[in-house]
């Protein structure tokens, strides 16, 4: 099995015992990522601000994998609050324009307070 390790300073660094993501064999699994901007550390208050960083943290991942959120098959996002949904798919579907398959699930809480984390699985093009 051909497995690599992807890490990137354009996202966030893992805030815990894991990775941004792997490479294995030919499929990228990304960690969940949540609106932490990787420069300063910030997280945005509005669930639009907030779903844009977590879109652009996923880019930077995939990105440094050699791939793009074109090759994003299922996505797997978290909202801590379904209120949030219309305007999650607003931004979220800038982004994601090839529409993967995707599960979107309500939590109780998400790490550091945030509103959102979305994480993906893509192929390498």
């Amino acid at each position: 099995m051909n497995i690599r390790m992807i890490e990137t300073s354009l996202a966030p660094g893992a805030i815990g015992p894991y990775s941004q993501g792997h490479i294995v064999n030919g499929l990228i699994y990304t960690s969940g990522q949540i609106p932490v901007n990787p420069a300063n550390g910030m997280i945005k208050e509005t669930i639009e601000e907030q779903t844009e960083q977590s879109c652009l943290n996923v880019k930077a991942i995939l990105e440094e994998a050699g791939s793009d959120l074109e090759h994003v098959f299922k996505t797997t996002c978290f909202l801590t609050d379904m209120k949030y949904f219309t305007a999650f798919n607003e931004v979220y579907a800038k982004y994601f324009v090839s529409k993967p398959s995707r599960s979107c699930v309500a939590v109780k809480e998400l790490p550091k307070g945030v509103l959102c984390e979305i994480e993906v699985i893509a192929v390498l093009p």
